[in-house]
């Protein structure tokens, strides 16, 4: 299945590297990540190599190279959302998942990044939920969120440290 929709995504596009992010951004929105297949179908059918993809790929910060959860909560950490407490922020989200940022819960549902900036200094400290800009975020409104995007029934993720 996989390939066909790879064979899809470089139809058109074939031989022409100078289509590499383009095809990395469409293989990314089909699949949520960019998985090692689709590198290697993007690096022989761009006619470049496999080691020019992956620079691509490990250098911009929007291509993930591992599956999200599917709630991604990404944390602005730059100056403006930082003085404004967005390290407890990320913190909260941590303790609370018990993963660390990059990572993804058992169950699936949660993943949490930080990024340098979000382009919405004003509003912060900010978190981008799937795609959804929540501004002047506080503990108490980010533990309002997750509940929001928590299943009913499931239970809470409890991180305790040893």
């Amino acid at each position: 299945m996989m390939s066909k929709t790879l064979d899809q995504i470089l139809e058109g596009r074939r031989s022409q590297p100078n289509q590499l992010i383009e095809v990395l951004q469409d293989v990314q929105e089909n699949y949520g990540y960019i998985p090692e297949e689709a590198m290697r179908a993007a690096a022989e059918g761009l006619g470049e190599p496999l080691m020019e993809v992956y620079r691509v790929v490990s250098f911009y910060k929007a291509f993930k190279l591992q599956p999200c959860g599917k709630n991604n909560l990404i944390m602005c950490m730059g100056t403006a959302c930082h003085v404004r407490g967005a390290r407890l922020l990320l913190e909260q989200a941590v303790g609370q998942f018990g993963v660390s940022p990059g990572e993804v819960t058992p169950d699936g549902l949660f993943s949490v990044e930080h990024v340098n900036c979000l382009g919405a200094c004003a509003l912060g400290p900010i978190v981008r939920e799937n795609g959804s800009y929540h501004h002047h975020m506080t503990p108490g409104k980010l533990r309002k969120l997750i509940e929001v995007l928590r299943p009913q029934g499931t239970e809470e993720i409890q991180h305790v440290q040893a």
